[in-house]
């Protein structure tokens, strides 16, 4: 399924809709964000027109991967979300559940699936998030499992040490089998510079089943896209 929308704004905002609802309808929710320029802007429409209407201490958050980095680093998904959502929304501390990207990757690994395991719900056996946010990268990779590590998404782990394919900076994700467990799976994904994968991915051109975007469970994904990003589609 796709929706698609004028401009990065206008996606918020249907995706602050679709959470307000979710918070109203459950006790409790799981979810799992994204790291990237368009969840930022997401965070941002949320902290300013949702503050007050989703109750937020209703919500627990993780993350789909993170850069092995400190949480003040500006490279931090983590940092990025508490900059610009979490300092202006009344969460609680003891429900957001970071990777701990200051310890080594491999301590940070354990503590990350240690927090998991212990805090989200299981269904078949995994975890099962509510809400698993995802973006897409230029080159097909979604969290942090690029195509040179596709292998990594049929881990039987809840997570896996990546490495990125030009600067060998170490991450933690999610594995896919966690991820196609969640109930719900939203792409969020915006610019031009992502319509060729899009193309490829939704229309199952050429050799797309090497991308690990393309791997995500279909039955249960919609794509949030702005005009850019889905313009090969509207050819």
């Amino acid at each position: 399924m796709q929706k698609i929308f004028d401009n990065k704004e206008e996606l918020a905002r249907y995706f602050g809709d679709l959470l307000l609802k979710a918070s109203q309808e459950k006790p409790e929710l799981h979810i799992a964000l994204s790291g990237g320029s368009t969840p930022k802007t997401i965070f941002e429409v949320l902290a300013k027109n949702y503050a007050k209407s989703i109750d937020w201490t209703k919500i627990r958050f993780f993350w789909g991967d993170e850069r092995c980095v400190a949480p003040n680093d500006p490279e931090s998904n983590f940092g990025m979300t508490r900059e610009y959502l979490f300092d202006h929304v009344k969460t609680r501390g003891v429900n957001i559940f970071r990777v701990k990207g200051e310890l080594t990757p491999n301590e940070a690994l354990a503590d990350y699936i240690r927090q998991i395991d212990e805090n989200v719900p299981k269904l078949n056996g995994l975890p099962c998030f509510d809400m698993m946010l995802l973006g897409m990268g230029d080159d097909g990779h979604t969290a942090s499992i690029f195509p040179h590590q596709a292998q990594l998404w049929n881990s039987k782990a809840i997570c896996e040490l990546a490495q990125h394919p030009e600067t060998g900076q170490n991450r933690v994700t999610l594995s896919g089998n966690v991820i196609n467990n969640s109930q719900q799976i939203f792409f969020l994904v915006t610019g031009g510079n992502k319509a060729e994968k899009v193309d490829e991915i939704i229309n199952q051109k050429g050799n797309y089943k090497q991308y690990p975007a393309a791997m995500v469970d279909t039955n249960k994904t919609v794509w949030l896209m702005d005009a850019d990003a889905a313009n090969k589609l509207m050819k």
